[in-house]
């Protein structure tokens, strides 16, 4: 059933939603790390980092959301339920327990590295197909890229 049509051709239109799907699958992931690493997060740079990572959580979800809505627009139900996340998600699991902050900043790069990495080829996926949403996975991209520095910056 489709309530919203696109402007997209059926081709594009595919690209397109297939790309905004996995993005949103990893947003919402990055999210849960993010938020699972900051509530066991120990050792003498804790509060520091513990900050760092709600920094992260908070970018996450708003572009999860911008997302979710630019799918919508074009008439592509989004998918964020726990199952599609897990079984889609690029990120790998996080370790239980407490985190020793050098160990939590290094789970960190890889996941936001992981994230990018799909990010990037989603970029060039959207680029002829719909350069509205090629735009929107850039600017994702260059803030995910962001945090992915300032991660790496801290164990330097």
């Amino acid at each position: 059933m489709y309530v919203v049509k696109s402007p997209l051709a059926d081709t594009d239109l595919k690209t397109v939603s297939e790309a905004l799907q996995g993005a949103l699958v990893d947003l919402v992931d990055l999210s849960l790390v993010a938020k699972q690493i900051h509530w066991n997060i120990v050792g003498p740079r804790f509060r520091s980092i513990h900050l760092q990572l709600d920094e992260v959580v908070a970018s996450a979800r708003t572009h999860s959301d911008t997302v979710a809505e630019r799918a919508s627009a074009l008439g592509v139900p989004p998918d964020g339920r726990a199952a599609t996340v897990a079984s889609g998600s690029g990120i790998k699991p996080t370790p239980s327990g407490w985190i020793k902050d050098t160990d939590a900043v290094g789970a960190m790069v890889d996941a936001l590295g992981s994230v990018i990495t799909r990010m990037r080829e989603r970029v060039n996926a959207t680029g002829e197909a719909d350069p509205v949403s090629q735009d929107l996975l850039i600017g994702i991209t260059a803030d995910l890229e962001k945090h992915h520095w300032m991660f790496q910056a801290e164990n330097a």
